[in-house]
Formats: structure tokens, sequence, C-alpha cells
């Protein structure tokens, strides 16, 4: 990131000395599900955008073979949403399993209304990642691959590692995390009102959602606080034009990938 930038977003930053009272920081945090249901009341499946992208950002999700003797890929998504990035992927590959789950249980619905959900290659659910088991769902160690595409940044810091070392009980020895969340700096936190920060670098919006701007150092700490070996990870700049007002803001993205150890 350029040293200007980060100059200028620290200061900006720095003027926020509002606290927020600790009634308010424990409702937003206790009703983290329930505020992502209403969520997918209000929006229903017409909010995010199909994440065409994410094939070519991950080599590991591109279809690999033509065969059909070729073994499926289990690739588990956390935080699915309403499958904005489940139902691309399986429809671009043939040769992938997937599982996928999210705590808000309408979402859920949503991905098995769709007209490509497909039991034989799916298995939606609801789940909490910071306090329920993935294993009841899904076999441990059996796990190819795990997508955690802007899911981590709405669980609370405190609860970021458990919720790893969940997903780490299902995956194979030598299995991945794909890993894509907000970036520290990024243009969403720097218009963040005062009064909106419930700890550092972690924000609650007028909806009552919650979200985290990582730095890639405070990432890989999670992990390697989980089990985990950092494979990559980089910082992704991204101009892009806000519509309403016209003006070219700075996104800014943490992209990794990680390994559990054999």
């Amino acid at each position: 990131m350029d040293e200007e930038y980060i100059t200028e977003a620290q200061a900006k930053l720095a003027q926020d000395t509002t606290s927020v009272p600790e009634f308010w920081v424990n409702k937003y945090r206790n009703e983290a599900a329930k505020n992502w249901d209403k969520f997918y009341k209000r929006n229903t499946t017409n909010f995010f955008k199909d994440r065409h992208w994410v094939e070519r950002e991950f080599n590991e999700l591109r279809c690999q073979s033509e065969g059909n003797n070729m073994p499926l890929t289990k690739v588990l998504e956390v935080g699915c949403g309403v499958g904005n990035f489940v139902f691309p992927v399986l429809e671009a590959n043939d040769h992938l399993y997937f599982y996928a789950c999210d705590f808000s249980a309408r979402a859920i619905e949503f991905v098995k209304a769709h007209p490509g959900y497909n039991s034989g290659r799916c298995h939606a659910f609801v789940c909490d990642l910071t306090k329920d088991p993935l294993t009841d769902e899904v076999p441990a160690d059996t796990v190819d691959l795990v997508s955690m595409i802007f899911v981590l940044s709405a669980i609370p810091p405190e609860k970021m590692v458990e919720a790893v070392r969940n997903v780490y009980r299902v995956l194979k020895p030598n299995g991945k995390v794909l890993f894509r969340d907000y970036g520290i700096y990024d243009a969403a936190q720097l218009r963040f009102k005062p009064g909106s920060k419930l700890c550092e670098n972690f924000y609650v919006r007028q909806d009552g959602t919650m979200a985290y701007y990582f730095s890639e150092e405070m990432l890989k700490q999670i992990f390697t606080d989980a089990g985990f070996q950092p494979m990559s990870s980089e910082y992704v700049m991204r101009k892009t034009t806000n519509v309403k007002s016209n003006i070219e803001v700075d996104r800014i993205f943490v992209q990794a990938k990680f390994m559990k150890p054999a």
C-alpha cells in the first residue's frame, strides 16, 4: 500500500475516539445471526453478485479434467450466504462436491430453493462457526478445500481462532483454505461514522451486521494459532466508483491461502 495513503487513513481512523456502550457491543455480538437473517429477509438473493472471479483468483477451483474417472474434490464453503459462490463454481466444474454452511437459516433456505441445488452435489446446512462443530455435518479430515470468502470478518475477533480451528478439523492433511476478506484501510472502513467501532478494526454497520478489517499480520496470526501453515498472502487493491456520489474509492482486500500440515 502507498505510504501516503496509509498515513492519511491512520489519521482519519485516529479521529474516532467514540466508545460504543458495552450493552450495545454485547447486543450486536449476541445477535449476529439474527441480524444477518434480517439482512437476507430484506435483500433476499439480490444484494450480492455471483462471484465468477473466484476461479480466476484460485486455480484450485478451476476445472482440471473433462474425464469422468476423476475423483470428486470436496469443498466446504463457510458463510455461503445465498450461494453466489457455490452455484457458479458448481456449474463450471463437474468434479466438485460442495458442503455449504451459513449461520443464517434464511440464507440456507434460499440456497436449497435455488434451481441449481442438487443434493447429490451439494449439502447445505446452518452452522455458527464459533460454537457449532462442523463435524456434526462434515466428516473429520475429509475436505480438500475450504473457501472463506468475506466470512471471518463477520465474527468477533476473540472468536476467530476457534472458528478457524473448527474448519481445521474437517480438512484433510495438506488441505487448503482459500481466503479473501476486507483489508485494513479499505474505503468501507474509512466511511464508518463515529460510534460504529466496537474494538480495533471491528465495526458495526447500520443494519447491525459487523465487519472486521484485516492486516496481513493479524490474519497470519489467527491461522497459525489455529494450527495452519501460511502459503501466501497479499493485499488486493481495487479502485471502484461509487455510483451514487460518482467518487472513486480504494477497495482493499486480503487474499491468502493456508494449509493444514500433513
